[in-house]
């Protein structure tokens, strides 16, 4: 378990990404403690960026904190240019479509080590584009939130999470935290952030 202080003296660092991100499904009355913690790291750090992959629910929720702080610190990984364009504020955007996957090999063996998972990516990647593959999109944007891309978005420094705790690690949010693991990103889910409001 980590403080709030320790996490501001190890992490609020320049250059250091903070992914903030988790399921779509918040339970009632969670939604003011992502807003919170969104608000509360933006106002208290005063280097690091924070990331999310642009979804509903607590992604939406982090990042709407942040922008009432200081929206220009946020970024979002998009699967696809104009995802849910509505929701961003003035956040930078990367899109999947804007990245040459061929030149990411990386990424996508990271996202295939669910084998499952294989056929759908190697289609996507090879240019398919169906209601099937799109799921690839999404992944392959969950695994660059995590790794970052050779061709320049960073890789994430510390990731916090909103997971469904009865019934943990599945989805992309599921996804996401093995990557993390992968990858030896340190994460946190509530059970750990929720203490430092």
């Amino acid at each position: 378990m980590i403080s709030f202080n320790d996490f501001l003296s190890t992490y609020d660092q320049p250059g250091n990404i903070i992914l903030l991100e988790g399921k779509r499904k918040v339970l009632p009355g969670d939604e003011q403690f992502l807003l919170a913690l969104g608000e509360k790291l933006c106002r208290e750090m005063k280097f690091a960026r924070f990331r999310s992959g642009n979804a509903p629910g607590s992604d939406e929720l982090f990042a709407r904190g942040i922008s009432k702080i200081e929206p220009a610190r946020m970024e979002v990984i998009l699967p696809y240019t104009g995802h849910r364009s509505k929701s961003n504020q003035g956040y930078q955007k990367h899109a999947l479509d804007q990245i040459n996957l061929a030149e990411e090999p990386e990424v996508t063996y990271q996202t295939k080590f669910n084998k499952k998972n294989t056929r759908f990516i190697d289609d996507f990647v090879g240019g398919e584009n169906n209601h099937i593959t799109i799921k690839a999109a999404y992944l392959l944007r969950d695994t660059i939130k995590v790794t970052g891309t050779r061709s320049g978005i960073p890789k994430a420094t510390f990731a916090i999470f909103y997971d469904d705790l009865e019934n943990p690690l599945q989805g992309g949010t599921g996804h996401t935290i093995r990557v993390c693991t992968n990858n030896e990103v340190p994460f946190i889910d509530q059970t750990v952030w929720k203490l430092w409001i």
